[in-house]
């Protein structure tokens, strides 16, 4: 009668198992949406704990079979063959269910680091995108355009790590097929206002750096003039000084 029991066991052990591996490991999964990838991580979280809870009612069963085997040789050994197919079968069972879980982890880990670093990038260009709107009206001195100038390359400076890690992130999700929609239209959206920004702050950094040009060449100029102007002053106060008449003066003082 107990083997009768243990050979039921094994029976309704192994009926678990194929039930487990066709809900957990056979069904075709498609994450299109954030929500539905989250479920799946939890669910497989929840099937790991509940194949490696059975680990105790495999060892007890396994106990039992030996025991048995041991006192009973005849009818024990064929259980004991049963057992190790169990035995197999439930260690390939928690191994893939492993396995599992740790992909949909690691799966759901690179979807929030992603989501990290656009995070960042979108900053960086609310950042780029005001101090482009800043030059828009500069006050015409030098220092105003000057300050304005390198406050705009010091954010152009900025690493383009970032957008690095935001490319093979995206590009590893969707050649899996994972949230391959929404990623392609956060990437599509992001990199076009990056684009449409670089290219306009880059311009805006070119007007400057011409209008910086001039207005330094300007201001040279008007302090060659200024000196020139000094010397000239100070030659003609030397003349009015001296009494000299205008016509034994230069041509130029005249």
């Amino acid at each position: 009668e107990k083997a009768v029991n243990l050979k039921k066991d094994l029976a309704e052990m192994q009926e678990w198992m194929t039930q487990a591996e066709e809900e957990y490991l056979e069904k075709d999964f498609e994450y299109k949406s954030p929500e539905e990838l989250e479920n799946a991580v939890e669910e497989m979280k929840r099937a790991k704990e509940d194949v490696l809870q059975k680990e105790v009612r495999v060892k007890i069963l396994k106990d039992n079979i030996k025991m048995l085997a041991t006192k009973v040789p005849s009818s024990g050994q064929d259980l004991v063959t049963e057992l190790n197919v169990v035995l197999e079968n439930y260690q390939l069972l928690c191994n893939r269910i492993r396995g599992k879980c740790h992909t949909l982890e690691e799966v759901w880990s690179c979807w929030i680091e992603l989501l990290q670093y656009l995070d960042l990038e979108t900053a960086w260009l609310n950042n780029l995108e005001e101090r482009v709107q800043m030059t828009g009206n500069l006050p015409d001195k030098l220092d105003a355009v000057n300050d304005a100038l390198e406050s705009l390359e010091s954010v152009l400076r900025h690493p383009a790590d970032n957008r690095t890690q935001i490319r093979e992130l995206g590009q590893t999700l969707i050649d899996g097929g994972i949230l391959d929609d929404i990623i392609s239209e956060k990437l599509e959206a992001f990199n076009a206002r990056y684009e449409e920004l670089s290219h306009l702050a880059v311009s805006r950094q070119i007007t400057l750096e011409q209008q910086l040009q001039t207005m330094r060449e300007t201001d040279h100029m008007l302090q060659v003039l200024q000196e020139s102007l000094g010397d000239l002053d100070r030659q003609l106060t030397s003349y009015l000084t001296d009494r000299i008449d205008a016509f034994q003066m230069p041509q130029e003082a005249q």
